[in-house]
C-alpha cells in the first residue's frame, strides 16, 4: 500500500495490514493512537462495567477499539460510547458508521490535548450528542452537550470526585466519580 501524508480515506484506513496499532483519520489524515496505559484500561473496564449495569437494557454500550467512521475523511476510535437501542442500525460488522449517542474518552498523559481539543470539536462537527471527558488525575468527569447542530460543544457540568454523574439526555446513567475513577487495591 502507497502511505500518503493527506487524503486518507475509509476505504485507505480498511486497506492498512494489520500491525497491531491503532489508527484515526482526523481530516483526511492518519494519526497513530497510542497505546492506552494500564491505568487507563483499568478505569475504562470499571466504566464501562457501571454503565452497562444501568443503561444495558435501553443501549448497546462498547469500548475501544471499535472504529467510528463520522465521514469518509474521519474516524475515531473513542474509549467507551453508547447506542441507543432503537439506533442500532448504525452498528455495522466492522465500524459504527455515525454518531454514538455518548462518547466518553479518558484523559491519559499522551492522549489529554487529543481528547480536550482535537477529539472534542470533531466529536461536536460530526454531531455527536454528549460528549464525556474523564479526569483520573483530578477525580473529575466533564459532560458536554451540543446546544445547536454544528456549534461547538457547551460544557454542561463538571462532576468532582464525590459527586454523582447524571444525564439529562440519558437517564439511565448515574453513577459516583470516585466509584469509577479511583483505582483502590483489591478492584479490578
Amino acid at each position: 500500500m502507497l502511505w500518503k501524508e493527506s487524503g486518507w480515506t475509509v476505504e485507505d484506513y480498511y486497506k492498512l495490514p494489520e500491525d497491531g496499532n491503532q489508527y484515526e483519520i482526523v481530516g483526511g489524515i492518519l494519526e497513530l493512537k497510542p497505546s492506552p496505559t494500564t491505568t487507563h484500561q483499568r478505569i475504562s473496564h470499571q466504566l464501562e462495567r457501571v454503565i452497562t449495569d444501568s443503561c444495558e437494557l435501553e443501549y448497546i454500550i462498547l469500548d475501544s477499539p471499535i472504529d467510528v467512521i463520522l465521514s469518509e475523511s474521519e474516524t475515531r476510535q473513542p474509549d467507551i460510547l453508547m447506542i441507543h437501542r432503537s439506533r442500532e442500525h448504525i452498528i455495522e460488522e466492522h465500524a459504527i458508521v455515525g454518531q454514538p449517542d455518548l462518547v466518553v474518552e479518558i484523559l491519559s498523559p499522551n492522549s489529554a490535548k487529543r481528547d480536550r481539543t482535537m477529539k472534542k470539536e470533531s466529536y461536536a462537527r460530526f454531531g455527536v450528542p454528549e460528549y464525556g471527558i474523564a479526569d483520573p488525575a483530578n477525580l473529575t468527569i466533564e459532560q458536554y452537550v451540543l446546544k445547536e447542530p454544528g456549534k461547538p460543544y457547551v460544557l454542561q457540568q463538571v462532576f468532582g470526585h464525590d459527586d454523582t454523574v447524571t444525564s439529562e439526555r440519558i437517564p439511565c446513567v448515574s453513577f459516583s466519580v470516585d466509584h469509577v475513577l479511583k483505582l483502590d487495591k483489591g478492584r479490578p
